[in-house]
């Protein structure tokens, strides 16, 4: 090729990696541009549909670019065609990820073939939607990879659909008039993200969203308050489920219970106040965060989804080597019990943990309250013990304890156990693009008979039990021998007691003893 003086300039080829892995030339983009009518934009569409019709699937579906469709929707090949003559191609989408193309092109100088590969081009990609498109995917198709219908399926509700809509809408909408680098979706995701990872109130948030109002230029669209920009957020949906508690922990108002104003355990009011003048305020709430929708979403990514099958498909597995819960021989024997479980490397295995905390940081305080935790143990170690991954299940309220009672709040969370186990849930797979049932399981029976096992319980209780002899004989010390039996330990019987303070004053006790006492005066010596 030469230039205007008439000097050859090596000409410069562009290669990007085609889906299976071949180097396709680089397509001329400009025709996406140009007047629909032209036959230029004409031959464009036929060149871009035969490049993309390797990512077809069975169900001769692949996702519609179009300016309206905008890679969300899955149509029909020809359908696909159609919406991009009418409609024209989205201009925005320059790299064809979805049709085939790499995300780094491949520069080849024709001068030299054999020079290094060229730096590789920055693009931005938007998070939010790789986000929206994972939770399409996860909300609305099927087993296929289709698009349900409303009027039949009972996973594509109106109410998700026009919750979906809003978030398209917000990720597609400018922050500002001519900003190309955030949504006001991607922003409000890291505005928040940043607000609870620094541990921002409120009332600062507001500040700033109110800063950022008047430092904008007109026609931003951020919201006001941190309460809107929560609302524009829960369209995400993982809510949770406020359900009415009894004050001394005997039920909850819940199911059978739900519209009664009395405890029928203890008799005492659900309500703090009800005389009809104020609203009626309960004296406690427990938070249920339902965990159907949560393991279904560990699915909606590509990376999580596979990384759910890590402990069967990647483990590394060794004789006598305890790296992973997968490793132990409790998870082993469930697998040998229920083995239609473990056929699934899909269903989920949890780990349960809860503790009191302190909601309010000041320890002048005693008010408790108690988080019951879930851990997926399908995951990677270095991951299921990871904060991103932890899943709340439920928030027990104070200001106490719930000791022996905590069963009754733990009664939502079994019942929703029980359904995952027997029953399953139909979960969509990002990572094969298919649906699946999945079970869960929290537990695993430890069997006390099992030689290494019984040996580490009774080994365990021994020590328990010299512990407290120990203590015992601390105590039968502070008295003289024939006055000891008179005087007895709290939660001791007598006749265990007299035995005990029979033993301590033999002889052969004494003499042990000494010889304890020799030793350790010995090691010292040497020592």
């Amino acid at each position: 090729m030469a230039d205007g003086n008439g000097e050859v300039i090596p000409s410069v080829r562009v290669y990007v990696t085609g889906p299976n892995g071949y180097f396709l030339p680089y397509m001329d983009k400009t025709w996406m541009h140009l007047n629909k009518l032209s036959p230029e934009y004409e031959q464009g569409i036929k060149d871009f549909m035969n490049f993309a019709r390797s990512t077809v699937d069975r169900a001769n579906k692949m996702r519609c670019p179009c300016c309206r469709c905008k890679n969300v929707y899955y149509r029909i090949v020809d359908e696909v065609e159609d919406h991009v003559f009418v409609n024209g191609i989205n201009p925005k989408y320059t790299r064809w990820i979805h049709h085939g193309e790499d995300f780094e092109p491949i520069i080849h100088d024709d001068a030299n073939d054999n020079d290094d590969m060229a730096d590789n081009v920055d693009d931005y990609v938007d998070e939010v939607q790789e986000i929206l498109e994972d939770l399409y995917g996860g909300t609305f198709m099927d087993s296929y990879g289709r698009e349900p219908s409303t009027d039949h399926d009972p996973y594509c509700t109106e109410g998700e659909a026009d919750k979906f809509a809003r978030l398209l809408r917000n990720a597609q909408r400018e922050l500002y008039p001519g900003c190309e680098k955030f949504s006001k979706l991607s922003f409000l995701v890291k505005l928040l993200h940043i607000k609870i990872i620094n541990h921002w109130s409120n009332k600062s948030l507001n500040m700033l969203l109110k800063l950022l109002k008047e430092a904008l230029p007109i026609g931003e669209t951020l919201p006001k308050t941190h309460y809107e920009a929560k609302s524009v957020m829960r369209d995400f949906g993982l809510g949770y489920t406020a359900i009415h508690a009894c004050q001394h922990d005997c039920v909850l108002f819940w199911k059978e219970h739900e519209y009664k104003d009395k405890c029928p355990e203890c008799g005492e009011s659900r309500w703090k106040y009800n005389d009809g003048k104020r609203k009626k305020i309960p004296h406690k709430i427990l938070r249920y965060f339902p965990l159907k929708p949560r393991l279904q979403r560990l699915f909606m990514s590509k990376k999580t989804a596979t990384d759910m099958r890590w402990h069967k498909e990647k483990r590394i597995a060794e004789e006598n080597v305890l790296r992973y819960p997968t490793d132990s021989i409790a998870w082993k024997e469930f697998d040998k019990e229920h083995d239609w479980f473990a056929q699934e490397p899909r269903n989920v295995r949890l780990g349960l943990a809860s503790d009191g905390f302190n909601p309010f940081g000041n320890m002048s305080n005693s008010y408790s309250m108690w988080p019951v935790l879930l851990m997926p143990y399908n995951l990677p170690p270095w991951k299921c013990m990871k904060e991103p991954f932890f899943m709340m299940s439920l928030l027990i309220p104070g200001p106490k304890s719930p000791g022996n009672d905590i069963d009754v709040y733990m009664r939502p969370f079994i019942d929703e156990l029980k359904e995952l186990w027997e029953d399953g849930v139909e979960t969509y797979d990002a990572s094969t693009k298919q649906n699946f049932q999945l079970h869960a399981a929290d537990k695993f029976e430890i069997d006390l008979y099992r030689p290494n096992v019984k040996h580490t319980v009774d080994m365990m209780l021994k020590d328990r039990h010299k512990n407290w002899r120990h203590k015992l004989y601390k105590f039968y010390k502070e008295f003289p021998p024939e006055e000891a039996s008179q005087h007895l330990p709290e939660d001791v019987k007598q006749n265990d007691w007299d035995h005990l303070c029979e033993r301590f004053s033999s002889d052969k006790f004494q003499v042990q003893l000494y010889s304890v006492k020799l030793y350790i005066y010995a090691f010292w010596l040497l020592h």
